[in-house]
């Protein structure tokens, strides 16, 4: 027979948590254990005791009713701070890993990898990698950007964004542009299914069968879009898809026509025919700003969705699938939002100046 140890006294509002710890289904076992511990303790039971029948050791049974003596059920419910494992790698080594990766490249190569890294520092790959996580640093990794060198870009930014931020009353704002040289691409094998654990598959190589220009003109209010296939795009067919336009909008609404500066846009037939229909104002974008035109986000979309991964036996199978995907999308039209103000895109650009002359 064990010697019974002292009895811990505890209160009947802590013996009545203890209990719906110790017999609760959803309590963590190690909870459990304490719990049981400690009831047991309140009724006289030896350490030793405790430890047989719970099936753990008596240190841990002197742990719990020390904690449980100290800081009462608090002191059941968390586990005490661990000092962790010591730090193998010193500060100035994780100093001289960062620098070596943002002022310096390999002898041969353009950039750092983990492993040639790891060798060069004399530390792991995984070293590495954490320290490099954990400053944000991505060598493998690199961006484009563009700044316009357009004199005019501050007034033809603050135009534009204008019209986006704040339209015209009883006017129509459409973004328009073409996207030319759309290749009709035959696959040479069958494209093969989608199945389960695998993608769908295409070949590599195709067969060219023509290409044809798809004029479009977003309107920014409810989405739509106006557009047409065209096999060339000149200024005649420019001035065909401004007829078309003329023939798809209301009569009595000013029309503001966002361009960029190609110069079909700028030709003088262009010009003659603007001068004839005075509603029309054009807006262009500044030279090297292509961004600005938001009829680019809709290309976007028609080429991820319909155009990069379709398998097209003819320039008119082609346009077809393009004039199918007009229709569908006209029936549920999304606008996009613009919501950069000029000032705000100013200041990135600034910043992005600055950064590319310091080179930092």
């Amino acid at each position: 027979m064990w010697k019974s140890a002292e009895r811990l006294s505890i209160t009947k509002k802590d013996r009545d948590v203890l209990w719906k710890l110790a017999n609760g289904r959803n309590t963590a076992q190690k909870l459990v254990l304490r719990a049981r511990i400690v009831l047991g303790a309140s009724e006289g039971l030896s350490n030793n005791g405790l430890a047989r029948t719970l099936g753990t050791s008596r240190p841990t049974v002197l742990l719990w009713r020390e904690r449980f003596q100290r800081d009462g059920v608090d002191g059941l419910l968390r586990d005490a701070p661990r000092p962790g494992r010591r730090k193998r790698i010193s500060d100035r080594k994780v100093e001289a890993i960062v620098n070596a990766t943002l002022h310096t490249t390999p002898r041969d190569a353009t950039h750092w990898s983990v492993r040639r890294m790891a060798k060069a520092q004399k530390v792991s790959p995984s070293t590495v990698h954490r320290i490099w996580k954990a400053h944000g640093l991505q060598p493998h990794r690199s961006e484009t950007f563009k700044l316009s060198r357009d004199p005019e870009f501050v007034s033809k930014l603050r135009d534009i964004v204008g019209l986006y931020l704040n339209p015209p009353d009883k006017a129509l704002v459409l973004c328009v542009d073409e996207k030319s040289q759309i290749q009709a691409l035959d696959r040479t094998q069958p494209v093969l299914p989608l199945r389960p654990g695998l993608p769908a598959r295409q070949t590599h190589d195709y067969v060219r069968h023509g290409t044809t220009s798809l004029f479009a003109a977003l309107n920014i209010l409810d989405g739509t879009v106006i557009g047409q296939c065209m096999p060339r795009h000149r200024h005649t067919e420019f001035i065909r898809f401004l007829e078309q336009i003329e023939r798809s909008t209301p009569r009595r609404k000013d029309i503001h026509l966002i361009l960029d500066n190609y110069g079909t846009h700028k030709h003088p037939k262009v010009k003659e025919w603007l001068g004839a229909h005075s509603r029309y104002h054009l807006h262009f974008t500044p030279t090297g700003a292509s961004w600005l035109n938001m009829v680019e986000r809709f290309f976007s979309d028609i080429t991820t969705r319909r155009i990069r991964r379709g398998t097209f036996h003819s320039v008119r199978e082609l346009t077809r699938a393009i004039d199918c995907y007009l229709r569908e999308h006209n029936k549920h039209p999304v606008p996009f939002v613009w919501t950069a103000s000029a000032a705000k895109i100013m200041r990135k650009i600034k910043r992005c100046k600055e950064l590319s002359e310091t080179g930092h």
